[in-house]
């Protein structure tokens, strides 16, 4: 009987130019006893009408822009590397550029 064989590689993204960027500043997470799911959403700054039905609702509502779900055993992989990209970050100084008209 032959010992199989071990393969090593790296699964990097294929980037189609087709497929957009989605911007999220919100993420809320819920979970099974088989997977995650994080649905992003994006806050907007509320209208008039939103606050309104806010203080009558005590909810504001985000349009979701992507959910995704993935198994349990993914999860601590990707705690991991969010936290290691956050260390390289906070470590890297960044250049801002001052905003071209005021921030109110």
């Amino acid at each position: 009987m032959s010992k199989p064989k071990q393969v090593n590689f790296t699964i990097v993204p294929d980037e189609p130019s087709e497929i957009p960027r989605i911007y999220a500043n919100f993420c809320a997470i819920s979970h099974t006893p088989f997977d995650f799911t994080l649905t992003f959403c994006e806050v907007l700054p509320p209208n008039e009408n939103d606050v309104r039905h806010a203080e009558t609702e005590q909810q504001l509502r985000a349009p979701i822009r992507s959910r995704i779900v993935v198994p349990m055993q993914f999860v601590p992989n990707l705690i991991t590397a969010l936290q290691e990209h956050l260390r390289a970050f906070s470590e890297t100084p960044q250049k801002v550029a001052p905003p071209k008209t005021p921030i109110h």
